[in-house]
């Protein structure tokens, strides 16, 4: 029986956007079925606090609403308050401590400290805004809170709600995409985003400010060289290195006072801390300010206040009011530090576009040259260099349109990096009920995840292809022989041939008879070579070449390119790469290629890593 009933509630509720009232029905929808835990993405400022009073209206169980900061507790807890109904506060940080009621709202870390509060069966629905913050980690303090009410209730609810449903070091926080896609691991925490509106339609449609956005780099700081750490994130030694070394600031800082005269409210982000201050010295004393990590909780309210009443027009901050901040009025952005993801890019230039009087548009300055679409979609995985840009990858199997990094030359795509189809496929017998492996489509059958891989390496025991960092087999469930064993034994051998492999010949030639071949010749840094030649006359031929030699080397896997002749294939060899290694036996006086290795990761130098 569905824990949700879209005709309870108060009299007169506020009156919802056709989009909210759309996440409520998806949501509503998708709780009658299973318990799974599941996601609705809506940009900043288009009004998750409303979503979430609704659904709390409409449960029939008791509900609590969590968040990270105390402004979003107060202003989820207010939005609930204007249907004319009550609920309760547990946080610290705002000095109350109460769960009698049906709905609570409460900042986690509250929370978490006091479970003895919360021993109650009858929460049905837990609801987590901004939870792109529940890590995967059992240990923290989301998922103590989250088993602690599984316990008390094995059928408990969970919805998530979030602009940008991306965490760093995981990709996204969620398995599936209503749309009918994969987009995060199976393991992910959150099984289905159920509702997702796109910022683009959000800003054609006049819910939010449109952003103006001017790329002031010329003006501005060289981040390029840094590269972030193991954590995703920059070193706040490195940023102070470009910023402090740089004479630029004095300089972007009277920019940013002249442009922001005509403005209502102006928000800087800083790179550190001592950036944040040098930038302060610049501004109007009397209308700006300063909030960090180590900005007091009394003084951080008393500061925001401020901005919000307009007494002061300036607030720099260094990554601490990007999410559970709103001040309608905000309507120039100053970004002074690169962004590690679109996702935190779209959290800072959000905090402006909101609606309010008199506004028109919001201004973003870019001083630090970061490369991101404010409307570009999220890929899931890192950036791989900073030439990559999202680029769309048709899959050969289902037809799915994925998106990956990649690169272009004008309309083509030349390369991408994608591993395996992100489309789900219906198939027949479904697993059990909220289980992630699959999801229900229609009776008798359900959506599972394409199994065309892109990418991949060929079990030695079953032939299955894997994902190029398994390291079992998903068909037979064998361990995988791993890449350095590959190359530690063919060096054994005194008829191998190792070559680390530093480019790649293609010659379009002719075989003794004077029919047409493709060689392929690998060379290494030493001058040793291998080769390998292949017909591409008859339709079979060109089977076998594919199959042997084109989906291993394209650069951009699955591409409808097919040569008819060797010489095709010298003319694109754009389209293709070469391997990091190759493996040659000798077979009488000559050597034959037995085996290449690509996607390298192992201990042996590659020729791409010399010095």
């Amino acid at each position: 029986m569905p824990r949700l009933s879209p005709s309870a509630g108060a009299d007169s509720p506020p009156c919802l956007r056709p989009y909210q009232t759309e996440a409520v029905k998806r949501v509503v929808s998708h709780f009658r079925t299973t318990s799974a835990p599941a996601v609705v993405v809506l940009p900043t400022g288009s009004g998750k606090s409303l979503v979430i009073a609704e659904l709390a209206r409409l449960a029939r169980g008791r509900v609590l609403v969590l968040a990270h900061v105390r402004e979003l507790v107060e202003q989820n807890h207010a939005k609930y308050q204007a249907y004319g109904l009550e609920a309760d506060i547990f946080s610290a940080g705002l000095k109350r401590k109460e769960a009698n009621r049906q709905v609570v709202f409460g900042s986690v870390q509250s929370v978490v400290r006091n479970l003895e509060h919360f021993n109650d069966a009858n929460f049905t629905l837990l609801v987590i805004d901004e939870c792109h913050r529940v890590s995967l980690e059992k240990e923290a303090s989301y998922r103590q809170v989250i088993d602690h009410l599984q316990h008390q209730n094995p059928h408990l609810k969970i919805l998530g709600l979030t602009a940008t449903p991306f965490r760093l070091g995981q990709g996204f926080i969620y398995h599936r995409h209503h749309h009918g896609m994969v987009r995060g691991a199976d393991d992910c925490f959150f099984a289905d985003c159920v509702f997702e509106q796109p910022l683009r339609l959000m800003v054609k449609q006049g819910f939010l400010a449109k952003p103006n956005r001017l790329d002031m780099a010329i003006e501005g700081y060289d981040f390029s060289a840094l590269i972030p750490a193991s954590s995703g994130l920059f070193r706040e030694e490195e940023l102070n290195r470009v910023v402090a070394g740089s004479r630029a600031t004095p300089g972007i800082i009277q920019q940013v006072i002249e442009y922001a005269a005509n403005r209502q409210g102006v928000m800087i982000f800083a790179a550190t801390v001592a950036h944040a201050e040098e930038i302060v010295s610049y501004l109007p004393a009397d209308e700006a300010a300063l909030i960090t990590g180590a900005t007091t909780s009394q003084e951080r309210t008393a500061l925001i206040d401020a901005f919000k009443a307009r007494h002061l027009k300036y607030l720099v901050n260094v990554a601490v009011l990007t999410t559970g901040f709103d001040a309608p009025h905000v309507d120039l952005i100053a970004i002074l530090r690169p962004t590690e993801s679109v996702s935190l890019y779209q959290q800072m230039v959000g905090r402006g576009l909101r609606l309010s009087p008199g506004k028109t548009d919001c201004l973003i300055l870019d001083y630090a040259g970061n490369p991101w679409d404010l409307y570009a979609p999220e890929v899931g995985e890192p950036k791989p260099d900073s030439d990559s840009e999202p680029v769309q990858v048709e899959c050969p199997a289902c037809g799915h349109a994925n998106l990956f990094w990649g690169k272009r030359d004008g309309e083509l795509v030349i390369e991408h990096f994608g591993r395996r189809c992100q489309g789900l496929v219906e198939q027949p017998s479904p697993p059990a009920r909220g289980g992630k492996g699959g999801q229900r489509a229609a009776s008798g059958t359900y959506k599972k995840q394409c199994d065309f891989r892109f990418r991949f390496k060929v079990c030695d025991s079953c032939g299955a292809e894997n994902d190029i960092a398994a390291r079992r087999c998903h068909g037979c469930q064998q361990l995988l022989v791993d890449a350095d064993d590959k190359l530690k034994d063919a060096l054994k051998l005194k008829d191998a041939k190792v070559l680390r492999v530093s480019g790649m010949q293609l010659d379009a030639t002719t075989n003794g008879r004077g029919l047409p071949r493709l060689k392929v010749t690998y060379h290494d840094e030493d001058g040793a070579s291998l080769a390998e030649w292949f017909a591409l006359e008859t339709p079979a031929q060109r089977r076998a070449f594919y199959a042997a030699f084109l989906r291993d080397h394209l650069r951009a896997p699955g591409a409808k390119w097919q040569p008819m002749s060797p010489s095709e294939v010298v003319d694109e060899q754009r389209r293709l790469r070469h391997p990091d290694f190759v493996v040659g036996r000798k077979v009488g006086r000559h050597w034959q290629l037995r085996d290449k290795l690509f996607d390298y990761q192992g201990r042996y130098r590659k020729a791409a890593e010399a010095g």
